[in-house]
């Protein structure tokens, strides 16, 4: 079975992340960590709407009053797109060798879910950064230590399963017990090691049949694997380097994908000019709704 993509706008983005299907809105948003920018585009119009921060925009979930929680370089705030405003929530202490926050997903327990990036030392990333979890009263967990590049999170759709990724090779996919009621995840198991070929695992999302869709940043494809991590479908992109899935539109059947050209080789630029897309498609399994933050 394949998948058709294609582009959702014309406009590429320097480093597209962290796309969320907003049901109230009939909208998509996403960040462009780089440029510091949260990206909606109204899907029926195809309009796009950008906001810029004043440090790295990195990643993003829904709130139950409407607005958006997202993660900045070193904080996590609330952003209100009806008027601007913005309200600093938590400040994560990140450590001297953890770059900035990263990946982001609201939880089933409605808290805001967040990894790091360690800095690069000797032209890699040491297992230096860590995944936290931020409620709405500012409460910071640091729940997971030894990642390099945190990636990758989603739950399964009755919220009992998390998925995690570290991008850095040795690249791996972990699963954790969740408890939507306390926050508290246990029984880690690593259940696959995605390599070049299908690609090291960067953002993921949850399908209605519990499946794990991951996006194969190192290899331009889209992953999909059962709960006890086996591969079971493999799909090319017209992008060089997908960031992370995301279900949305009518019976959350619509497939968007966003995609990074930060960093990336001129010869990728050049074999896949679509790279930096948020690429758009029908996908023949609904996927599962990601809950929103309880900030009220």
């Amino acid at each position: 079975m394949t998948i058709d993509f294609k582009p959702l706008i014309e406009t590429r983005f320097q480093l597209g992340e962290s796309p969320v299907y907003d049901d109230r809105r009939a909208a998509l948003w996403f960040c462009d960590i780089v440029n510091r920018a949260l990206h909606r585009v109204t899907l029926a119009s195809l309009e796009l709407a950008t906001w810029t921060f004043p440090s790295e925009a990195c990643s993003i979930g829904l709130t139950e009053s409407g607005r958006i929680v997202i993660a900045l370089r070193d904080e996590v705030g609330i952003f209100d797109p009806d008027n601007g405003g913005y309200e600093r929530i938590a400040q994560i202490a990140l450590n001297p060798f953890e770059a900035r926050l990263n990946d982001g997903k609201v939880g089933p327990d409605g808290a805001f879910w967040v990894g790091s990036l360690a800095k690069k030392a000797g032209g890699s990333r040491p297992p230096a950064g860590a995944l936290y979890r931020v409620d709405a009263g500012g409460e910071v967990e640091r729940k997971v230590d030894g990642i390099a590049t945190a990636n990758g999170l989603a739950f399964s759709p009755d919220g009992s399963l998390m998925f995690h990724t570290d991008t850095n090779a040795p690249a791996w996919i972990d699963r954790w017990d969740f408890d939507a009621a306390s926050g508290a995840i246990s029984n880690r198991k690593r259940i696959a090691r995605p390599d070049n070929t299908i690609g090291r695992p960067d953002g993921g999302a949850s399908d209605v049949e519990g499946c794990y869709w991951s996006a194969g940043f190192s290899a331009g494809r889209l992953n999909r694997f059962s709960p006890d991590g086996k591969l079971l479908e493999s799909h090319p992109l017209s992008v060089g380097a997908p960031t992370m899935p995301c279900f949305g539109g009518d019976g959350l059947k619509t497939l968007f994908v966003t995609s990074s050209r930060d960093g990336i080789a001129q010869e990728i630029l050049d074999r896949y000019p679509l790279t930096g897309s948020v690429l758009v498609a029908q996908s023949r399994v609904a996927g599962s709704s990601v809950g929103r933050f309880r900030d009220q």
